[in-house]
């Protein structure tokens, strides 16, 4: 693993405030060759969050620059996270004026594609869903809880039984019609959902955003989840009933992202 606070080794001591403070928000990508889908989104990504969560502007030149330092670093496809935040934030000051700063760490990224999935929900709302913020308590909690249940995951809704995303991916169906649907409830907006999309309009695949209950996904053809690390993955089992996991349109799906042409950092 690589870790370096704006292009060079991290000490210890930078990452106190993070780890006690939990302030700050970041962007995961997967590189490989010096390429990233989607780098542009993720680079508006952190410029946004860096606005919304810092009150400041992120220099996205530098940002991209400290993203190429770690890639080449790393033999094979990695995971790279990117998190902003001000090692001298004051717990008791926050409103104090922010400097945010660069981490970049890198994991390898999985070898094959994952397999189906099966989740379990959960009511839930994330904090500032719309930001990509390092707050992932209940998210960890949540997947804990459905592991030890016997699922792989878990989705959220709302108290009223309304989906919106999952611990840290989007997520999406098939309807009966083969129509793609998405959840239309606050969330954070996916770049790999995103490219997803795009790809979808470009073959002509409809696809549409709708209210979805924890109810309506027992009528649904088939689900799938989205992130950098995995692309497109399937779901088998939501919330106990059994999806199916081989719809030919995952598999165009899962093609579909993988030629989307990636851009050089």
């Amino acid at each position: 693993m690589i870790a370096e606070l704006n292009g060079k080794p991290i000490e210890p001591s930078a990452l106190s405030g993070l780890a006690l403070y939990n302030y700050g928000h970041f962007t995961s990508l997967t590189a490989d060759r010096g390429k990233v889908r989607g780098l542009g989104l993720h680079l508006d990504r952190l410029q946004r969050d860096c606005r919304a969560v810092h009150g400041c502007d992120l220099d996205r030149d530098e940002a991209r620059r400290l993203i190429g330092r770690v890639a080449v670093q790393v033999d094979g496809a990695s995971v790279l996270r990117v998190t902003v935040f001000d090692p001298a934030l004051d717990l008791g000051h926050p409103g104090e004026d922010l400097r945010p700063q660069c981490l970049v760490t890198s994991r390898r990224a999985p070898t094959n594609a994952p397999g189906p999935i099966a989740l379990s929900v959960a009511e839930y709302v994330r904090d500032w869903p719309e930001v990509k913020h390092v707050g992932l308590f209940a998210t960890v909690a949540l997947r804990r809880a459905a592991q030890l249940d016997g699922y792989d995951d878990v989705a959220f809704h709302d108290g009223q039984g309304r989906l919106s995303e999952g611990a840290t991916w989007n997520l999406g169906f098939i309807d009966v019609d083969g129509t793609v649907i998405l959840p239309d409830q606050p969330s954070l907006p996916g770049v790999t959902l995103q490219l997803l999309c795009e790809a979808l309009d470009k073959h002509g695949i409809g696809w549409r955003e709708r209210t979805i209950r924890v109810d309506d996904a027992s009528a649904m053809t088939a689900g799938f989840v989205t992130n950098a690390a995995v692309g497109v993955r399937p779901v088998s089992v939501f919330n106990g009933s059994v999806l199916d996991a081989h719809h030919p349109l995952l598999a165009d799906l899962r093609r579909q992202y993988s030629e989307i042409t990636a851009e050089a950092i």
